[in-house]
Formats: C-alpha cells, sequence, structure tokens
C-alpha cells in the first residue's frame, strides 16, 4: 500500500523527533516538554469573551450614567 502525502509528513516529523531524542536521558527529553505549558484557550477565544464582559459592562455604565 502506498503512503498519502499527509503520512509521508507525519513519518518524516516522527523521524525528525526521534532522530532529536536519540542519546539524550529520559528526564533531558521530559524537561523540554514540560517547559511549554500550553494555555487551554486559544487568544482569539480570550478576545472575544473580553471583549463580551467588558463590552457590556460598559454599555451598562453608559446606559446608567445618561439614562437614569
Amino acid at each position: 500500500m502506498a503512503q498519502t502525502l499527509e503520512q509521508r509528513r507525519r513519518n518524516a516529523k516522527f523521524v525528525k523527533d526521534q532522530d532529536a531524542r536519540r542519546g539524550k536521558s529520559e528526564t533531558d527529553i521530559k524537561k523540554r516538554t514540560k517547559d511549554l505549558p500550553k494555555s487551554p484557550i486559544s487568544p482569539f477565544w480570550l478576545g472575544i469573551l473580553a471583549f463580551i464582559v467588558f463590552g457590556g459592562l460598559v454599555f451598562e455604565v453608559i446606559s446608567r450614567i445618561f439614562f437614569r
């Protein structure tokens, strides 16, 4: 069965990662992967959430000031 382009890309990435690991101890490998914690929510969604919360707050303050 012939490999698809996606399979070839993933295989190349796997080989590259394995070559980078070769000759290193397990603790060195684990340290490198722990150094970069990833945020559970993307910056885009954080921006949307902030706009909804703070935008609503701003509109509420404006309406209370001008439309008592």
